[in-house]
């Protein structure tokens, strides 16, 4: 049970790193959380339970991310930065 637990955390760290990156009300893909989950238990792992200290951890660590999961935040923080831009300019 402790093993699921905490699968789900870490699922749920790594939409809640890419909601820092983004916006508080965008959905995150499946792809997000299956290319993050193994960095966030590598690089924050010490911060689970806690979502804002793991979101604020992979946030500091995205350097050191792995390519899948970097180019994941990326592809959905510009996502988010022009669905803004576009609701900015109605």
């Amino acid at each position: 049970m402790t093993r699921y637990r905490t699968i789900a955390t870490l699922f749920t760290f790594a939409a809640t790193a890419i909601a820092l990156q983004t916006s508080p009300g965008l959905a995150f893909s499946p792809e997000a959380q299956q290319m993050c989950s193994d960095d966030a238990m590598r690089l924050c792992s010490s911060e689970i339970p806690d979502i804002p200290r793991i979101t604020a951890c992979m946030v500091r660590n995205k350097s050191h991310v792995s390519p899948g999961c970097r180019a994941v935040m990326d592809r959905e923080a510009a996502a988010a930065a022009t669905r803004k831009r576009e609701a900015a300019a109605q």
